[in-house]
């Protein structure tokens, strides 16, 4: 399954807006979590089993919770069973079909 999400605390305290430093912390979860994953301006995309990709989501929200006093989840997932290799491969796929 592929599974995007975008997760952001609220009530940080913060005069400037930023939730730099919380989406850094969630990235670092995911990128250390050993799945393929991909992190673009507004989402990071994982890729893997239902269980591993969830916890790993629920371990990058826990830690954007310690940056303020509420949490914002965003997810979409692509549920295939039996289909691996997609977060690269429904791209390749599309511009196959941008280029004919």
């Amino acid at each position: 399954m592929l599974v995007a999400f975008s997760v952001a605390p609220s009530g940080t305290g913060r005069t400037d807006g930023s939730v730099h430093d919380a989406v850094a912390a969630a990235v670092k979860i995911v990128r250390e979590s050993g799945l393929e994953n991909r992190t673009d301006a507004m989402f990071t995309t994982i890729e893997g089993e239902w269980d591993e990709v969830m916890d790993v989501v629920r371990r990058a929200t826990e830690a954007v919770g310690a940056f303020g006093s509420r949490v914002s989840l965003v997810l979409k997932a692509d549920i295939r069973p039996g289909h691996t290799g997609e977060l690269t491969g429904k791209l390749e796929r599309l511009e196959r079909a941008i280029d004919d």
